[in-house]
């Protein structure tokens, strides 16, 4: 293991993180919150630990070992030094309260242990909604897109942290790529702050729900969300930016160069919104009631799949209230997700696919044991190394979600919320059913089970193998391939 280029690349991340604090800083003087002090302890050691990352070493390649341990490592140590402003702002409980928000914040889940948001100040609501647009592209994209890396070897942080089964270059340097998904996703917020300030939402208000849509995380500056706003053309046009986040970001490069039919003939793009309409005509035929209205029913509907198949969690209606067959459509959506190379959780829409396209070939092949098909995706031969890495995730993810209710039922709390809870937070979803709906939150919970659920949080976050590999001793010996 390369042990000076891992210290390296997390002394430059930490680095970048004290940067990255610094608008937080300046929201606070804008408002003129003497709070604000609360963000120069961490920035000042983070700044020193940047220091080990002046010298690159001279053996800088990267494998998939470091590239895996870099990325799991990252996001523990900058959860922990961005926790700090949270439980010097005095509005947290406990420090375990700061960790669980935070790892929410990056890992762009939105579940909340705070009862009230609107009590905060600005600056600390700035940084717990900012967390999220950090999280969604991830933080080591952000790193490639700002410093050079050693070569194609690049790749190995990348495919560690991007969402999905499949991580490919745009372009043929990988630096450029990153810098090509940043470009997309901050031109994409920009546009979201200025609709959402022209329906009427404050600026502050706009900022801080478009980082949330746009990483698709679901933190409010309001207690009541977007409800707050009781407004048709913010539900509607945040409804439609989430799906659009929810979108691999790879064909938005495509339309970018002309190639618009090639992103329009997406197979998984197909499939995604299929989902969704479908979800929505079976969400709206359930509630739909002549007291509510169908155009009411409608927009609710829209939004909460929005929210939900991308992984957001706004709330704009008490969907725990409503009928069990609508309720478990959503339970389903918290499961699939949104597309590969998006900034949604869950299994992933192509994951998926490839899942269902498998299982009908093994169906044939026991029909009719002479066929010779071959699974293909997006129109390309899948390869036996995805298909078993595809089956691999659908595993570990279930033992992860079945471990992690056994583990939560050690309290008190009802099968519906422990189950719905676990599930929130490993596809990064946020809101559940039962005791943590979107009227809800996680604060009744006691603080091993809120340090399990931050764990499921960045195992969903980082598609669960970088967590894993951070604590196998396999990782750490001299021989490992």
């Amino acid at each position: 293991m390369n042990r000076r280029m891992v210290v390296f690349l997390l002394s430059r991340i930490l680095f970048f993180e004290a940067l990255l604090m610094l608008p937080s800083v300046v929201v606070g003087l804008i408002y003129r919150e003497a709070i604000t002090w609360c963000f120069l302890p961490p920035i000042g050691v983070l700044l020193l630990l940047g220091l080990f990352g002046l010298k690159k070493p001279k053996n800088t390649a990267i494998y998939a070992r470091e590239g895996f341990l870099v990325v799991a490592a990252a996001w523990i140590l900058m959860s922990l030094f961005g926790a700090i402003p949270f439980w010097l702002s005095g509005g947290f409980d406990s420090f375990w309260d700061c960790i669980f928000e935070i790892v929410s914040g990056f890992t762009t889940t939105g579940a909340s242990i705070l009862g009230s948001v609107e009590q905060l100040p600005r600056c600390i609501l700035f940084w717990r909604s900012f967390s999220h647009w950090i999280g969604g592209m991830g933080v080591l994209v952000f790193v490639l897109a700002v410093m050079p890396m050693s070569g194609e070897r690049s790749m190995h942080l990348m495919r560690a942290e991007v969402p999905g089964p499949v991580v490919g270059k745009l372009v043929p340097r990988m630096r450029d790529t990153a810098k090509i998904l940043y470009a997309v996703y901050t031109a994409m917020t920009a546009l979201l702050v200025i609709l959402l300030a022209a329906g009427g939402m404050p600026l502050f208000d706009s900022i801080c729900h478009a980082f949330g849509a746009a990483g698709t995380g679901g933190f409010s500056v309001k207690n009541a969300g977007i409800a707050f706003y009781n407004s048709a053309y913010i539900d509607i046009v945040l409804s439609v930016f989430m799906l659009l986040f929810g979108v691999n970001f790879s064909l938005y490069h495509l339309i970018l160069i002309g190639k618009w039919k090639n992103a329009v003939r997406s197979e998984e793009l197909h499939v995604y919104f299929g989902i969704v309409l479908t979800a929505i005509i079976l969400i709206t035929a359930n509630t739909f009631s002549r007291a509510q209205g169908f155009g009411l029913t409608l927009r609710h509907a829209f939004f909460q799949v929005s929210s939900i198949i991308t992984t957001t969690g706004y709330a704009t209606v008490d969907f725990n209230a409503w009928p069990m067959f609508s309720k478990m459509i959503l339970l389903l959506l918290m499961f699939i997700g949104a597309c590969a190379g998006s900034t949604g959780g869950g299994i992933k829409v192509s994951r998926l696919v490839i899942f269902s396209k498998a299982s009908r070939q093994e169906v044939r092949k026991l029909l009719h044991p002479r066929t010779v098909s071959v699974v293909r995706m997006e129109g390309k031969p899948i390869g036996p190394d995805l298909l078993r890495s595809t089956l691999t995730f659908f595993v570990m993810y279930i033992g992860c979600l079945a471990i992690g209710v056994i583990l939560l039922s050690l309290g008190e709390s009802s099968f519906d919320t422990n189950f719905s809870a676990v599930l929130a937070c490993l596809s990064n979803i946020g809101p559940g059913i039962g005791l943590v709906g979107p009227t809800g939150n996680y604060a009744f919970f006691s603080n091993g089970a809120k340090i399990l659920l931050s764990l499921e949080m960045l195992a969903g976050r980082l598609e669960l193998f970088p967590i894993i590999m951070l604590f196998s001793p396999l990782t750490y010996r001299r021989k490992a391939n």
